[in-house]
């Protein structure tokens, strides 16, 4: 008589209890005993229905649950930094670019580049011939107008003479006229008395009338010879002011022969020198430079200038301190501090002031900042590429969180709205500014409490390159949820949270 097994799966207690019974019985039977294979292919689906119904539990008892990876809020000290790439220059007041003054070929190069200079230094020499030419008939010219300025002086000097000798014989005359007048008076009251012969009389009045001619004529050989002498100094003032004018003539002509000379105009290193001999220059005109002769550069000072973008900028300071990576000094840091702060915005496509063209743009705008290297190494030259990461702000013992740990949500999505039947007339009556700052976007972090990641508004503080300072809002010890990104972006208030921070490892390469 053959045995046959009976196998039975069902609840262990009720259709709830969410148990698995598996009952088998064993009855003898009369036919033919089953197969082997039969009895293994049973046995296996019955371990398989077990084990998905067991999977099955697990999975239902975690739905709703988000997997995060989270820290702790701890105390740390912060810094600050706003990083600017930038290129190495020397202090603006110790870099001098000389521009070509005068039109004309290059003569002579003096220095070659990267030679040391001194102030004052002859350098460079353009062609100087028609210059040179002007100055030597300037100063011929100058040779005449000072022969007839000696002239005129002499004439000063005859004229003032021939004017006192014409007043000396005025007053001879009016001598004379005072004497033949007082004879003529007498010789009327002689001649009425009858104690005059007529041709004494006669003779006293033709005296007096001569010495009268005598003295109209002194007075105007004396008015001619003030008019001589005027003009005689006229003459010689005006000979004089040609002089001066020569002069001047000859210093504006000696300036344009001195065009061509070019010096040093400071102590240090002739950093450009992209001329030579042959080639003609051109004076600046207008608001166009002229050609570039060369570059003198003290580099006893050097500098990094930088381009840092406007929301960085009300952060900066005059005297902040600065690390300063410079790219052909590598694994290197050199220390240095602000020194200038530009005015006006900076046009990262045009490079242009933004008050040097009308033209308005919509584009990023970026503000030059220089950082003075406090102990440069030797031989940097400009033009090297820099980087410089300024220090804004620094905090000592601050409680701190990952920058990716803080996040935004608005307000309504955060606020806890309770009973929506029991709220819902509230929530028709809302008014307008209520819905308003339902819409404002709040700041905060998720904080992690009893298997739940609760949304908490904080107050930010300084941000360091990975985290940001927390004035209000958590204390040190507190869990948050740092990651992942993607879960952060969509995780809701109060939501069930399993953490999991099990680092991830990167897959090898070519897998």
């Amino acid at each position: 008589m053959g045995e046959t097994k009976v196998l039975e799966l069902g609840n262990a207690d009720s259709p709830t209890s969410g148990g698995t019974r598996v009952r088998v019985s064993t009855r003898q039977s009369n036919g033919t005993g089953m197969k082997k294979w039969k009895k293994i292919t049973l046995v296996a689906v019955v371990i398989v229905a077990i084990v998905s119904l067991a999977i099955g539990g697990v999975v239902w008892s975690r739905r709703g649950v988000v997997t995060v990876q989270t820290g702790k809020v701890q105390r740390e000290d912060l810094a600050q930094i706003v990083t600017a790439n930038g290129e190495i220059k020397p202090v603006e007041q110790n870099q001098a670019n000389v521009n070509a003054n005068s039109i004309g070929r290059i003569t002579e190069i003096l220095v070659k580049e990267g030679d040391h200079v001194s102030k004052g230094q002859l350098l460079m020499r353009t062609e100087d011939v028609q210059q040179a030419a002007n100055v030597e008939a300037q100063q011929a010219a100058i040779t005449t107008s000072q022969a007839d300025l000696s002239a005129q002086d002499s004439n000063v000097l005859s004229t003032k003479a021939a004017l006192e000798t014409a007043q000396a014989d005025l007053a001879q005359a009016i001598a004379r006229q005072n004497q033949a007048t007082d004879n003529f008076k007498r010789g009327q009251e002689l001649f009425k008395a009858s104690l005059l012969s007529q041709q004494d009389f006669d003779t006293r009045l033709s005296d007096y009338r001569v010495a009268q001619t005598g003295k109209d004529s002194a007075e105007a050989k004396v008015a001619q010879a003030k008019a001589q002498y005027q003009q005689a100094l006229y003459n010689r003032d005006s000979a004089r002011a040609h002089v001066g004018q020569s002069r001047a003539q000859l210093i504006g002509l000696k300036n344009q022969l001195a065009q061509t000379v070019y010096v040093s105009p400071l102590d240090g290193i002739v950093t450009s020198l992209p001329v030579h001999v042959g080639e003609n220059v051109v004076p600046g005109i207008q608001n166009s430079a002229g050609s570039l002769l060369y570059q003198v550069s003290n580099l006893s000072v050097m500098t990094v200038e930088v381009k840092v973008d406007e929301t960085d900028i009300p952060n900066l300071k005059l005297g902040q301190t600065a690390d300063v990576l410079i790219d052909a000094y590598p694994n290197k840091t050199f220390k240095g501090h602000v020194t200038q702060i530009g005015e006006s915005a900076v046009g990262r496509t045009s490079g242009t002031t933004s008050g040097a063209t009308a033209t308005t743009t919509d584009e990023a705008k970026d503000f030059k900042v220089v950082v003075v290297i406090d102990d440069p190494p030797p031989g940097l030259r400009p033009g090297l590429s820099a980087t410089a990461k300024i220090t804004t702000a620094t905090r000592k013992d601050t409680v701190g969180v990952p920058i990716q740990a803080v996040t935004s949500r608005m307000r309504r999505e955060i606020e806890d709205k309770g009973d929506p039947a029991k709220h819902g007339s509230d929530n028709l009556t809302a008014s307008a500014k209520e819905k308003d700052q339902g819409k404002e976007e709040v700041q905060g972090v998720f904080v992690v409490r009893n298997s739940r990641a609760t949304f908490v508004q904080v107050d930010g503080g300084i941000m360091s390159s990975s985290d940001m300072e927390i004035l209000k809002g958590v204390q040190p010890g507190d869990v948050i949820v740092t990651g992942s990104f993607s879960v952060l972006r969509t995780l809701k208030n109060n939501t069930k949270v399993r953490i999991e921070n099990t680092p991830v490892m990167p897959n090898p390469a070519g897998t």
